[in-house]
């Protein structure tokens, strides 16, 4: 009955074993000597007779093998797959990608050409399992390797958000800091979902499966050249445009078409700034002058108040010392508080500046946000400092307040050579000490000459200044080893100068005789 159904019987009816027998004979040194399978290695005999050899059909494997095979079909938890094996092997769900969760239909179509590895040739229920995934591991895995080792640039698909970066789907799961995404730190991670990125392979540990990337490399490779054009068009004075990249404590960075530029804090605005994020946005587009280079160390110094007016020029111009001007106070500090009088130029009115009486503290007097006239004591054209003063404008006196702990009174040094602007305090202050200088000038030049008589005859002072100046070798060494050598004054009485110290001692009704001499 089999030979009846097989459709190569009446083929091979129409000769003879023996011409048979010859056409095999003939055909299978071609066959050894080309390596192909002819029809006939798919034939086998029976009874006599040629039939179909389905076994042969069947290419051997083993468990862990990567074979290819056909989709045939898809369902909501697992696919089938033809490999050319006695029965389809089944893909589950879970085995189609490294996603957590996936829909079949979405990662395969029917009649894809699909590579798969043999988990199991027979589970309990007789099916072939195979993995997609796992397949595409292994294939990825090598690739990444030979990344790593090259540094050559790989492509992958981001799969999802985690705290701190990306994974990307490269056939294994791969890290990205959200540190090496871009040459700045992005604040949206979410931006990337979905996209396909290009990144450097940076670390590698097979054991953990561990794969970390880095897509900033690849941009500031590809930026390199342009930066060194950039740097070698630039100099110092040029007036560029850029957009501001990123905001930190101590400036802003300005993107200038390929290499980041920096805005110290101190060169955004000629008015005091405490945050850059002040004056300028991330984004914001504006117009800044290069102050300085550093081609060894690819640094760009930019300055954004140098494009704009100056505004101590129109003080120069439009102010002098003695005008009364309008202001607001925009800070106190201990020594003080500062007034702005123009956008961009603020002076200092000093502690004793502020009221007619005795002020402890600034706050007593003023507050931040405060409006009112001010005095111009002085303008240090040099330093660009406005030396103000609140008590010395006519008809203004303002009220003493409670020092409460809300008021923030900010912890500023001040400057080395700040002192009060007014000349008549200045002037009154070091007066008694001007007075005490003398006596204490005096007193300390006079004491070794005259220790010895103002303990025993202090009246006789004034006299006793001019002798002892005459003999300052006697009365020196006398007075310096008075203290250490008393008790050993008695031995040496050859000695002239030890032999006056006793003499002084016991009867110092001797010593008046010389200066009345």
């Amino acid at each position: 009955m089999c030979l009846q159904h097989s459709a190569a019987v009446p083929e091979t009816d129409t000769t003879t074993e023996a011409e048979q027998q010859t056409e095999v004979a003939t055909e299978q040194p071609e066959s050894a000597g080309n390596g192909a399978a002819s029809p006939e290695d798919f034939m086998i005999e029976v009874d006599g007779k040629l039939i179909p050899n389905y076994d042969a059909t069947i290419h051997p494997f083993s468990e862990g093998d990567v074979v290819s095979g056909k989709v045939v079909r898809i369902d909501q938890d697992e696919v089938l797959v033809d490999i050319g094996y006695k029965s389809e092997g089944v893909i589950p769900s879970n085995e189609l990608s490294i996603r957590k969760s996936v829909d079949p239909a979405e990662e395969v179509e029917l009649g894809e050409d699909v590579d798969a590895l043999v988990l199991t040739k027979e589970d309990q229920e007789g099916r072939l399992i195979l993995s997609k995934k796992r397949a595409r591991f292994e294939k990825a895995w090598r690739k990444i390797e030979h990344a790593a080792d090259s540094g050559e640039v790989v492509p992958g698909t981001v799969i999802e958000v985690v705290k701190g970066g990306l994974i990307l789907d490269l056939g294994v799961r791969g890290f990205l800091p959200a540190s090496l995404v871009d040459i700045r730190r992005v604040q949206n991670l979410d931006e990337f979902m979905g996209q396909t990125l290009e990144a450097k392979v940076i670390e590698l540990n097979r054991s953990r499966n561990n794969v970390v990337l880095s897509r900033r490399a690849v941009l500031e490779e590809e930026r390199k050249e342009v930066r060194e054009q950039i740097l070698g068009n630039l100099e110092p004075g040029q007036v560029v445009e850029g957009k501001i990249s990123n905001i930190v404590d101590f400036g802003a960075f300005v993107d200038l078409e390929g290499i980041d530029g920096l805005i110290h804090i101190s060169e955004l605005s000629w008015s005091h700034v405490n945050h850059p994020s002040e004056v300028v946005s991330i984004g914001d587009t504006v117009t800044v002058k290069v102050l300085d280079i550093d081609k060894d160390r690819q640094r760009i110094s930019l300055g954004l108040k140098q494009t704009q007016e100056d505004p101590w020029q129109k003080v120069l111009n439009e102010y002098k010392e003695g005008d009364t001007v309008e202001g607001k106070v925009t800070k106190i500090v201990a020594f003080g508080a500062f007034v702005q009088i123009l956008p961009g130029v603020e002076g200092l009115v000093h502690i004793s500046e502020l009221a007619q009486h005795h002020v402890e503290s600034p706050a007593e007097v003023v507050r931040p946000g405060d409006e009112l006239k001010v005095k111009i004591l002085e303008v240090d054209d040099s330093r660009r400092r406005l030396s103000l003063s609140v008590k010395r404008v006519e008809g203004q006196e303002l009220p003493t307040r409670e020092v409460s702990d809300d008021v923030v009174i900010e912890d500023v040094e001040p400057p080395e050579d700040l002192a009060p602007p007014a000349e008549a305090e200045a002037a009154a202050e070091p007066t008694p000490e001007a007075e005490e200088a003398p006596a204490a000038e005096v007193t300390p030049e006079a004491p070794p000459e005259e220790e010895p008589v103002p303990e025993e005859a202090p009246a006789e002072e004034p006299p006793a200044e001019e002798p002892p100046a005459e003999e300052p070798p006697a009365d020196e060494p006398a007075a310096e080893e008075t203290p250490v050598e008393e008790p050993a004054a008695e031995e040496p009485p050859a000695e002239e100068s030890p032999a006056e110290e006793p003499a002084a001692e016991e009867a110092p009704a001797e010593e008046p005789p010389p200066t009345q001499d």
